[in-house]
């Protein structure tokens, strides 16, 4: 086990320190085993169980214990982990008999590799069997993680046989759990610091018919793991207060905006929501009386076959009220566990949005790949599969820790020690997560000069055109116009260092409004960025058409016109730019700025047909004229 004590310590470590964070009033102990001292309770009381040594005698966890799995001794004989967990259970039953049932713990990390010696009374599988008995009758709960990559020929398989058939007797006959982890990622995210039994969220009738009904329980198997809240801690408690709680209690009030000395009674606030630019107020009781309410229940809707449900109908749980879903088959491959269904949640088709996007068969052929090109990124990517067929997968879910939580663990620690500590950097074996495997790519290096040879890459000349020529060389109309490959792959060139250069844009500006407009829609740290960047492009718009004199600002408006139509597109927003132009052009011709409308007809910028984007209420047909559209919608 020398070679993996390390990540062993680590893992240890880590698990202490969260339990000093969160659960300070846990009680640990430490048992090593194959260890060169012998140090047990057991020794001495009735002889044997010899290098067995008690690290740590179970108590309230503190820093001293987080020190000391730092380092770990290395010892130099055989473990028997048989030896080792009868120490264990003689520890945990002297200590608290049958309290905390369900709450005693023990966790054996090894590699089962070691022989167990025989015992003088029974057999091996005997002692399992009262060993097993004593962790049911004391609320005992084990888990083994077994720490084993591929069996060399060093490795004598039959005493791993063996040891693999006594860990499946503890499975068998007691609530014991064994994992298998064959690298560092996969040990550090087997052990827990809590295991979370599995609650039910439902219990009741699925109902085949009206008159066939099953009994049934729903668990939840899978959850959102959320980032650990910190609370707020105050240091105005006088320093010799032993009582002081430190907490921060924060409270509100609400003002009247007319009279700000007068606080508002909660009898008479009501909650406003925003329904365009206007806050419509709706009390409480009226959102009860518009509450659905329907009877809890499960209802089987029908049978379709498998492949009519892909992967990427699966929804986010939480919906409220009433949801549609799929049962998938489990079919267990334990005789004490039953078989059960996966229930996923399904959209319903308000929840669908259609994104469509042009096929790479419009592009220029210059730009299509070739059919060695094509080969080449084909191999890249089968060689970067996390789960190539033949081989196990790789960073597993249910093994792989998350990197982030493991960081905000470590700083902490580092933290309440020193300070001012800094950031500490990425562990070796989270890198292996967050970073390609150094190990795999050395070993495709052939797969990747192959691709880097089949793409040259070259100065493109046309770059140096200016972004003002570039702009005034692009179609203005809504219709897809043929543009020079060269011209056209400046552009795209220019676009992407564009929003390269503006990644965190949060307003448009006056100098490449377009630019930072594509850079607001592109971002993905929040769902709001979408709706800003319409409303401020919507903005900006008016004000180039309002200020405008004798026209000179409606070349500019239509480029961002267009610039909008097309994001409106991408979101599938038709709406929010076919209201748009509708209100403008009511706006200029209240204004006596017609010529601005006459100027958009000329350049045939058009409403976004449903075509173009299924939400769309304009047909193809009524396409044609953008004055006819804007009257017909004033009417209605």
């Amino acid at each position: 086990m020398h070679s993996v004590l390390p990540d062993v310590e680590k893992l240890c470590t880590l698990l202490v320190g969260k339990k000093l964070i969160y659960g300070n009033a846990d009680e640990v102990g430490v048992v090593l085993f194959g260890t060169e001292d012998t140090k047990n309770d057991l020794t001495k009381e009735v002889g044997g169980y010899e290098h067995v040594m008690v690290f740590q005698d179970s108590k309230v966890v503190d820093e001293h214990l987080l020190n000391s799995l730092k380092h770990l001794p290395r010892g130099t004989f055989p473990g028997d982990f048989l030896d080792a967990i009868v120490v264990g259970v003689d520890m945990l039953i002297k200590q608290y008999r049958e309290t905390y049932k369900g709450r005693k713990r023990i966790c054996l990390i090894t590699d089962a590799l070691c022989p167990i010696k025989d015992s003088d009374v029974g057999t091996k599988e005997d002692q399992v069997n009262t060993i097993a008995r004593q962790i049911v009758s004391f609320g005992l709960k084990m888990e083994n993680i077994v720490v084993r990559s591929n069996l060399s020929g060093e490795v004598n398989k039959q005493i791993a046989d063996e040891n693999d058939h006594i860990l499946n007797l503890f499975s068998k006959k007691s609530s014991t759990k064994t994992l298998y982890v064959d690298s560092p990622i996969s040990l550090r995210g087997a052990l827990k610091t809590r295991n979370i039994s599995p609650v039910t969220i439902f219990r009741g009738d699925l109902e085949l018919s009206p008159k066939m009904k099953i009994k049934i329980w729903v668990y939840k198997k899978t959850a959102e793991e959320k980032f650990p809240t910190l609370r707020k801690y105050s240091d105005k408690a006088p320093s010799n207060d032993k009582f002081a709680t430190h907490e921060v209690k924060v409270d509100y009030e609400y003002k009247n905006i007319e009279d700000p000395s007068k606080v508002v009674p909660p009898e008479q606030r009501i909650k406003g929501y925003r329904y365009g630019p206007q806050v419509v107020p709706i009390s409480s009781a009226e959102w009860e009386i518009a509450k659905f309410k329907p009877e809890k229940g499960v209802k089987l809707l029908g049978f379709t076959d498998a492949t009519n449900i892909l992967r990427h109908y699966y929804m986010k749980d939480g919906q409220q009220t009433v949801v549609v879903g799929v049962l998938t088959p489990n079919v267990s491959e334990y005789d004490n566990i039953p078989d059960s269904f996966y229930f996923n949640v399904l959209p319903f088709a308000e929840d669908i949005r259609e994104f469509q996007f042009p096929s790479f068969n419009n592009f220029p052929m210059l730009w299509q790949p070739n059919e060695k090109q094509q080969e080449a990124a084909d191999i890249l990517v089968k060689m970067l599969d996390l789960a190539p067929s033949g081989k196990p997968e790789t960073l597993l879910p249910e093994f792989t820790p998350n990197p982030v939580l493991e960081c905000f663990y470590r700083h902490l620690e580092l933290k309440s020690n020193h300070p001012d500590a800094a950031v500490p950097p990425l562990d070796e074996t989270l890198k292996k997560i967050t970073e390609p495997d150094p190990a795999l790519l050395a070993e495709n290096n052939s797969v990747i000069d192959a691709l880097h040879r089949q793409f040259e890459l070259k100065e493109n000349p046309k770059l140096k055109k200016s972004t003002r020529r570039l702009q005034q060389e692009k179609p203005c109309g809504s219709g897809e116009g043929y543009v020079d490959a060269d011209v056209a792959d400046a552009q795209v060139v220019n676009s992407i260092e564009s929003k390269s250069s503006v990644v965190k844009v949060e307003e448009i500006g006056d100098l490449t409004p377009v630019q930072d407009f594509e850079a607001m829609m592109s971002r993905r740290d929040s769902p709001d960025w979408v709706s800003k960047a319409m409303k401020n492009m919507k903005n900006k718009i008016f004000d180039l058409v309002e200020n405008s004199y004798e026209g000179d600002n409606y070349p500019k408006a239509v480029e961002l016109l267009v610039a909008l139509r097309k994001g409106c597109i991408l979101e599938q927003e038709p709406k929010e730019f076919d209201d748009f132009l509708c209100y403008l052009c009511k706006f200029c011709r209240e204004k006596n700025l017609s010529n601005f409308c006459e100027f958009l007809e000329s350049k045939e910028l058009s409403l976004i047909s449903k075509s173009e984007a299924i939400d769309s209420d304009v047909t193809d047909n009524e396409v044609g004229s953008i004055h006819f559209r804007t009257e017909l919608k004033l009417k209605e």
